[in-house]
């Protein structure tokens, strides 16, 4: 039996609103209108935790007068063949638009969201090897 794979994203819709989305099939099922009775707890604790260090790292940018256009925070989860329930490895991917944004800001921002700030994450960290990226892009820019 394979490790299954779990792929989730949190689009920033402004403030501090947050849509989520299962990356395989584009299902809404945090922030939208849609069921989210079709959503396992597993995606439900990757997109928690794609939707708290995201509120995090914009309210810590707006904070640091950072100018934040866009936002997203890409989660993949590995879970382990032998225990199902229990994610082995995580992978987060922040994806940031504006102007004059620092790479010193962002990383400061995103390492106090999993490591002080986020209960998820700090949570989801305690089994899993959690590694993080980010992407910084001018406004006009698309991933």
């Amino acid at each position: 039996m394979s490790a299954e794979i779990k792929e989730v994203v949190a689009e920033w819709q402004g403030k501090s609103k947050f849509v989520g989305k299962n990356l395989k099939d584009g299902q809404v099922f945090m922030g939208g209108k849609e069921d989210a009775g079709r959503v396992s707890p597993m995606e439900l604790l990757l997109i928690g935790m794609a939707g708290c260090t995201g509120i995090d790292v914009v309210n810590i940018l707006e904070k640091k007068r950072q100018p934040l256009e866009s936002f997203q925070v890409k989660v993949r989860g590995k879970r382990a063949d032998d225990y199902p329930m229990i994610y082995t490895e995580i992978e987060v991917e922040y994806l940031l638009w504006g102007n004059g944004l620092s790479p010193k800001a962002v990383e400061q921002a995103i390492q106090l969201s999993e490591e002080k700030y986020c209960s998820a994450s700090i949570m989801l960290g305690k089994t899993a090897k959690i590694r993080s990226s980010y992407q910084i892009f001018k406004p006009q820019e698309v991933s």
